[in-house]
């Protein structure tokens, strides 16, 4: 039996899509998993901040649509990706074990933090700081007001080779792709999830498949965590209740405490002069990221969230 998995044809979205691809074939012997890449037009505008470009699915809609065509059978997505409502037909069919969360600081090649200080602590006032996040973005200028911080777009080695020629002082990427791509060397610093809460789904896959598709989700269901899974579900409810995306520095971590799960929810003024932060414990995912849309909402994430919009 073949299996076709659509993918992005970046390093980072081919290295989680052969870890899938691997993984599957080890489930069932026989199995031929094979890979087809698309170019989403997330992967096409790449000299505009993510913030402006707009419209949500902006690195999946392509693929879903070859989903929906029968082009594949399964699709891979970094997770905070993945927009909160998926297309009719199509499911989250799995999300497997998760990989490190937070935010990475990466300084030039050769360079070291400062003993006993945090990787942004050591740059002087003025450093440039590079993020193609929003999120990110928001809270390193309210942590750090002596910082400068600029978009910075390309995939990971393209930032990097820009980082190590001078053009920032640090980066601030995601761990977990640095991680999948044999990069962690490189990361100087990890930011505590309360100086930089994460986006929804960070470090998670998404495997997202068709309903009508019964075979290819029990195959799927068998690589499911089921505490990522439920950690998810809060982090997105959270999301999906702000109308969250690219445009809005909203972040999402949940974490299993005890037979719940306690959620942290933030939501950030773009120029990083506002950060609310919220967090609640709870039993069912989706409600608990309902209460903290309604804690943030009340501290005043109302008139941050009109102020982006308007």
């Amino acid at each position: 039996m073949i299996l076709r998995i659509a993918t992005r044809r970046s390093k980072l979205a081919l290295a989680q899509s052969h870890w899938v691809k691997a993984r599957l074939e080890a489930l069932e012997p026989g199995l031929v998993v094979e890979l087809r890449e698309y170019v989403t037009r997330g992967d096409r505008v790449q000299d505009v901040p993510l913030a402006q470009v707009g419209g949500k699915g902006l690195f999946t809609k392509e693929i879903e649509d070859a989903l929906l065509s029968g082009e594949a059978d399964i699709a891979v997505h970094s997770l905070k990706d993945l927009p909160g409502e998926l297309p009719p037909g199509l499911m989250l069919g799995a999300v497997p074990a998760r990989e490190d969360s937070r935010d990475a600081v990466v300084l030039p090649a050769g360079r070291h933090a400062a003993e006993g200080g945090g990787a942004l602590d050591a740059l002087p006032a003025g450093g440039l700081v590079g993020s193609s996040s929003l999120r990110r973005s928001a809270q390193v200028r309210h942590a750090w007001p002596h910082l400068r911080v600029e978009s910075v777009r390309g995939n990971v080695d393209t930032r990097l080779r820009k980082l190590d020629e001078g053009g920032y002082d640090a980066l601030i990427l995601a761990a977990a792709g640095l991680n999948r791509l044999g990069l962690g060397g490189r990361i100087s610093g990890l930011l505590p999830v309360d100086v930089s809460t994460p986006a929804p789904g960070q470090g998670a896959l998404g495997l997202e498949c068709r309903e009508d598709d019964p075979h290819t989700r029990e195959l799927l269901a068998r690589l499911n965590d089921s505490d990522t899974c439920r950690c998810v579900a809060a982090e997105r409810s959270l999301m999906d209740s702000l109308g969250g995306g690219c445009s809005v520095p909203l972040g999402g971590l949940a974490r299993v405490e005890g037979d719940g799960l306690r959620l942290v929810g933030v939501v950030a003024a773009p120029d990083g002069s506002r950060v609310l932060r919220e967090s609640a414990q709870g039993a069912d995912p989706v409600a608990l990221g309902r209460t903290v849309t309604e804690m943030l909402l009340a501290a005043g994430a109302r008139d941050i969230l009109s102020a982006i919009r308007a």
